[in-house]
């Protein structure tokens, strides 16, 4: 009876140890870190970069990568946000909000060309890994360009339509259901991924009402204690240019110059020039049902911004991050030294967020950046 009541000692001890060696894991499992970037724009060339002039897009991103995988090996700075002055040490996902290939005008190359391009650079050279050794995620959704690229555009290109980065994208993330033939209105990309506790959904184009429906039908998976994290192209103050034509046969044409983008037709009037309420509020509404929406992520407008969108009637409140663009950006196109993108640390037990700007050629050099601005919020 006695050695048995020793072994039990012995297994509720060991018992112990284990639990709180799973607990400790759990802890450390609990800090997931992407990279959040957008407007790559294969097919342009930077009019200056690195002591160069009309320097492609090629070498240009091929040149941010170098930096991004540098990162694993990096120590956070003391800014209060999470994980600071620890090392990264792993890399979950690379986030890219669109425009992978330029549109086709004025001599600019195919979008065929510029997908090549893209695979070479952010799957060949990119070398990233998670913490447990895997391969980083590479998670990718359509810009206008793309789209305008596979569906036609109201100016000339040359070609007149190349889906080659739509189906490129829609192949890449949809890898059981591979297409050769890309349709707008059956090959629709949007999906959703789970990490660590952290629901992301990522759009096609702006989260418009189609969209709405598909993601009102993901959420009733998701607990509403769940922090949801949106990734779109478009600036949440969308443009009338994305919706579809209101007038006449509803078409892509010179003289309505609506680019028919998003499935949702345009509701506030009949011009491009103007505002776009009724769309956002459809958008709003749908915020103010789904409250454990924390963050909204585009690109678009290529600069680095963090700020809070509060909607036409002023009536929300939603955080949001604005990216850079390595080929397009608003600042960094004048001055190359602002060129950036953004790391984003996520500590899931305790709910905090932070983004960290990365100044990734701030001193013209493939080893050097320097840490900009940052932000940390509350997913709870």
């Amino acid at each position: 009876m006695k050695c048995k009541i020793k072994n039990t000692k012995v297994i509720l001890v060991t018992a112990l140890l284990l639990v709180g060696n799973i607990v400790f894991a759990q802890s450390k499992d609990s800090i997931i870190h992407f990279i959040f970037t957008s407007d790559v724009h294969f097919g342009l060339e930077k009019e200056h970069f690195r002591s160069k002039e009309d320097v492609a897009s090629l070498e240009v991103n091929k040149a941010m990568v170098q930096v991004m995988n540098q990162l694993p090996a990096i120590q956070l700075p003391s800014d209060n946000g999470v994980q600071q002055n620890k090392l990264v040490q792993g890399i979950d996902a690379v986030v890219i909000t669109g425009d992978i290939a330029n549109r086709m005008e004025k001599g600019i190359q195919s979008a065929t060309k510029s997908w090549e391009q893209f695979k070479t650079v952010f799957m060949d050279s990119m070398h990233l890994k998670k913490k447990d050794g895997l391969r980083t995620d590479l998670w990718v959704m359509p810009g206008n360009h793309d789209m305008s690229n596979a569906i036609g555009f109201h100016r000339p290109m040359s070609p007149k339509k190349d889906p080659a980065s739509m189906m490129g994208i829609y192949n890449l993330m949809f890898p059981e259901k591979q297409i050769k033939k890309f349709d707008s209105s059956l090959n629709r990309i949007h999906y959703s991924k789970d990490v660590k506790g952290v629901h992301f959904i990522l759009l096609s184009l702006y989260p418009d009402s189609a969209e709405r429906v598909w993601m009102e039908n993901d959420l009733k998976n998701v607990s509403a204690s769940t922090p949801v994290l949106l990734f779109a192209h478009s600036i949440p103050d969308v443009e009338p240019r994305f919706f579809q034509n209101p007038n006449g046969l509803h078409d892509i044409n010179e003289e309505d110059k609506f680019e028919n983008l998003v499935p949702e037709r345009y509701k506030d009037g009949k011009d491009v020039k103007g505002e776009t309420v009724i769309e956002q509020n459809g958008f709003i509404n749908f915020l103010k049902k789904h409250p454990n929406i924390k963050a909204y992520f585009h690109g678009h407008e290529n600069w680095t911004e963090y700020y809070q969108y509060k909607g036409p009637d002023n009536n929300v409140n939603l955080t949001c991050i604005r990216t850079d663009s390595p080929m397009k950006g608003r600042l960094s196109a004048k001055d190359e030294t602002q060129l950036a993108f953004e790391l984003v640390s996520i500590n899931a037990n305790t709910g905090a967020l932070s983004v960290r700007e990365i100044l990734w050629n701030a001193n013209k050099n493939a080893t050097h950046f320097t840490w900009g601005k940052n932000i940390t919020i509350s997913l709870k």
